[in-house]
């Protein structure tokens, strides 16, 4: 299967979820019955490379395909997207870095090799990576990892929140300082069938509260000794992360994207079956919402092409992203002016 297919199944599938949207919008969580059909479209190989049966080929000549895929699956719905946003994204700490230094080759390309299966297996990837306090920043975790044996084998104790796709992630991604180290390092975790009672060392801190994107389950987990995987190029976090080349924000901001193209388009119909009734006001707003929607698209362009043609790829898909963001807020609240305020 290569990328293009799955952009065609994917693409099916996201105008299967648009008829439902009604339905929808009032879930407040997932469905495993919709990632189980984006499994068969063949999402998960967004996360495999090429050689080893997946769509992946390299930052220059994949990231805008697997973008769009994410693109048009916000089409149909959002939080489904913001989700499957986490795969490929994790991954790419991996796909990115497809070397490691003396002595971690081995090592590198065993965990590489054994990652990649688990993806064309069908487990979904996700990331619990954030702190309450944090900021987002990777940097200030305070989870911490001891030493549990060999083969990369620690135990994992912190706060985390924004674990996105909680309950359908087989893996999750996350950060936590080494013990006896000053620099955080990368881990992941094997959530397959463990409770968040407490009794597997996890337990559910805070489930998601039903906001924006309502039905992401990302729920904050505390940790409390539970194993994990340290990456096996230990202390690369950051360089890998640069490594990605601004891939990651540009996967999160064509879910924004597909959001906005959805919101004018269903907008430009109802505002075409009253067109001669708009007032001047209105007609004003809908006007400038329309460009404000064409500048996303703009902006979405050009964060592609900065990753394609890696110049300065990680600071113009940071930029555009919150160019998106604030067009993409002031588009829709101009939308809801013309039709009104229960478009939202």
């Amino acid at each position: 299967m290569d990328v293009h297919t799955v952009l065609k199944n994917v693409g099916e599938l996201s105008s299967r979820f648009a008829a439902e949207r009604n339905e929808r919008q009032q879930r407040r969580a997932l469905a495993a019955g919709d990632f189980a059909a984006l499994r068969d479209a063949g999402f998960l190989l967004t996360g495999v490379p090429v050689e080893e049966g997946g769509v992946w080929q390299d930052l220059r000549r994949s990231a805008r395909p697997v973008c769009e895929i994410l693109r048009v699956l916000a089409h149909g719905d959002p939080s489904v997207a913001l989700v499957c946003a986490m795969h490929p994204t994790v991954l790419a700490l991996w796909l990115t870095s497809p070397e490691a230094p003396p002595p971690f080759q081995k090592a590198w390309a065993a965990q590489r090799s054994e990652i990649f299966q688990t993806a064309r297996d069908g487990a979904w990837w996700g990331t619990i990576t954030s702190e309450p306090g944090s900021g987002g920043d990777m940097a200030k975790t305070k989870a911490t990892a001891r030493p549990a044996g060999g083969d990369g084998a620690y135990l994992i104790s912190g706060q985390k929140q924004f674990g996105s796709g909680s309950g359908m992630t087989s893996y999750m991604a996350t950060t936590a300082l080494p013990e006896g180290e000053t620099t955080p390092d990368l881990f992941f975790l094997d959530m397959r069938g463990v409770l968040w009672d407490g009794t597997a060392g996890v337990t559910l801190a805070a489930p998601w509260d039903g906001h924006g994107m309502a039905a992401t389950q990302s729920h904050a987990m505390a940790f409390a000794g539970f194993p994990g995987r340290r990456s096996a190029h230990p202390g690369s976090l950051l360089k890998r992360m640069e490594a990605t080349g601004g891939f990651i924000p540009c996967a999160f901001a064509s879910v924004i994207v597909g959001v906005v193209e959805a919101v004018v388009e269903t907008a430009r119909q109802n505002v075409a079956r009253r067109r001669d009734t708009l007032r001047a006001y209105e007609r004003v707003e809908w006007s400038r919402a329309e460009m404000e929607g064409w500048l996303v698209q703009q902006a979405y362009e050009g964060m592609l092409r900065a990753v394609e043609e890696g110049k300065e790829g990680r600071r113009r898909a940071a930029q555009a992203k919150t160019v998106i963001a604030e067009l993409a807020e002031s588009a829709t609240a101009r939308i809801c002016r013309v039709i009104g305020g229960g478009t939202f």
